[in-house]
């Protein structure tokens, strides 16, 4: 059996979506959500789950690196999963848990990546640029934002009449699709 934290900053729909694929699978436990904002709709998703949650802010991510790594172990963490989570990695972490972090990012890197390139940021830009594609890229974390191994990436179509919002939507059903494939790679 694999362990996985999720660490997550926003509303949580792709922790549940992990929550929902695996749960009748024995070879994957889901033991923490860590995130860094205590109004997240993954708390709330979470709880919905029986899962365990864990408040942990920018600073004691970075001034507590190595107790929050510490505990992670104690926990028996083999997999970390990003899934919205807005706070760079601290390069202890990478070390800790090489090939072990993932993090699904809203676009194909690796165009439209690095820092304050997340969400309708990522969107934005695409359709501004006058993309005809974009999708998703599942990564393994190094020590640059989105710069590690690609894992996987899906595309989908942007057209003249795509917003923002509606790009969303498509790239969206993209992570419900590829994500929990994703982490499925790890069972075997």
């Amino acid at each position: 059996m694999i362990n996985v934290a999720i660490f997550a900053s926003g509303e949580g729909t792709n922790a549940e979506n992990l929550f929902k694929y695996f749960a009748n699978d024995t070879r994957i436990k889901f033991k923490l959500i860590i995130t860094n904002n205590s109004e997240a709709g993954v708390i709330a998703r979470a709880e919905r789950f029986k899962k365990n949650v864990q408040l942990v802010s920018k600073s004691a991510l970075n001034d507590y690196t190595d107790q929050l790594i510490e505990f992670l172990k104690v926990e028996k963490i083999d997999l970390i999963v990003l899934a919205g989570f807005l706070l760079k990695i601290p390069e202890a972490f990478v070390k800790a848990f090489p090939n072990r972090i993932i993090n699904i990012h809203p676009s194909l890197l690796p165009k439209y990546g690095g820092k304050g390139m997340y969400g309708h940021h990522v969107h934005e830009a695409v359709i501004k640029s006058g993309e005809t594609e974009s999708g998703i890229t599942i990564h393994y974390v190094n020590e640059a934002y989105d710069e590690g191994k690609i894992i996987l990436q899906a595309k989908c179509q942007v057209t003249e009449n795509d917003t923002p919002e509606s790009l969303s939507q498509k790239i969206r059903l993209l992570e419900f699709e590829y994500l929990p494939k994703a982490v499925e790679s790890f069972l075997s």
